[in-house]
């Protein structure tokens, strides 16, 4: 299976590109998001996530291993196809599929074209505590783009790095650390930054402990 593509921007169209990759062009299906970071003759390096059915094989591509991921995650939920998980992740990036989940907003997955209501509270139902991988894959992404982003020259654009720069993440690592559950970690820190959304890591931290022991 293929997993991961670096090479060459071929062609980009409206739901699909083409990597030329040492002279094979592997066309990979992609959201909008994705598809409008490529440009035909540059460089590109996309996580690959290959679907072989009865009748086709389908590689569908993504900026970072928590998209696909993600991507993965979404379609253990009942109704949830390929479409319908790259319209989530349209409209969410992993971070912020994570939080919906965690304090049970589906109408922010719902807000995905062709995802209803009763399949985004599906999706907050049934992974509600299946996001251990994924949340520490979002926290290294994080913390990498942060990096990337300090550093001058590097070409990191804007929206790849995450509105929160990693500070809920380490702070969600940081109370998981201290024995609580992912999940309540994750629900009491989404709170607290409702209450504070300037607030640093320590700050979130003391106040999700007091929230968590009052729960």
């Amino acid at each position: 299976m293929i997993g991961h593509l670096q090479g060459t921007v071929f062609s980009v169209g409206t739901e699909t590109a083409v990597i030329s990759v040492s002279g094979v062009g592997y066309e990979v299906n992609a959201m909008a998001r994705t598809l409008d970071r490529l440009t035909p003759g540059e460089a590109t390096s996309l996580a690959i996530e290959t679907m072989v059915r009865e009748d086709f094989i389908r590689l569908y591509a993504f900026t970072d291993e928590s998209e696909r991921q993600s991507f993965r995650l979404l379609q253990t939920v009942q109704g949830v196809g390929a479409k319908a998980a790259l319209a989530i992740l349209q409209v969410l990036t992993p971070a912020a599929l994570l939080d919906a989940i965690s304090v049970d907003d589906h109408a922010a997955i719902a807000r995905a074209q062709g995802v209803g209501k009763k399949i985004a509270t599906r999706i907050t139902s049934e992974l509600a505590g299946k996001t251990p991988d994924l949340m520490a894959l979002v926290s290294g992404h994080q913390a990498l783009a942060g990096a990337l982003g300090t550093q001058a020259g590097m070409g990191v654009k804007e929206d790849e790095v995450p509105s929160d720069t990693g500070v809920k993440a380490d702070a969600v690592s940081a109370l998981v650390n201290l024995g609580y559950d992912s999940v309540a970690a994750r629900q009491a820190v989404a709170q607290a930054v409702r209450e504070n959304s300037a607030a640093s890591v320590q700050e979130l931290i003391t106040t999700s402990l007091k929230g968590l022991s009052t729960a």
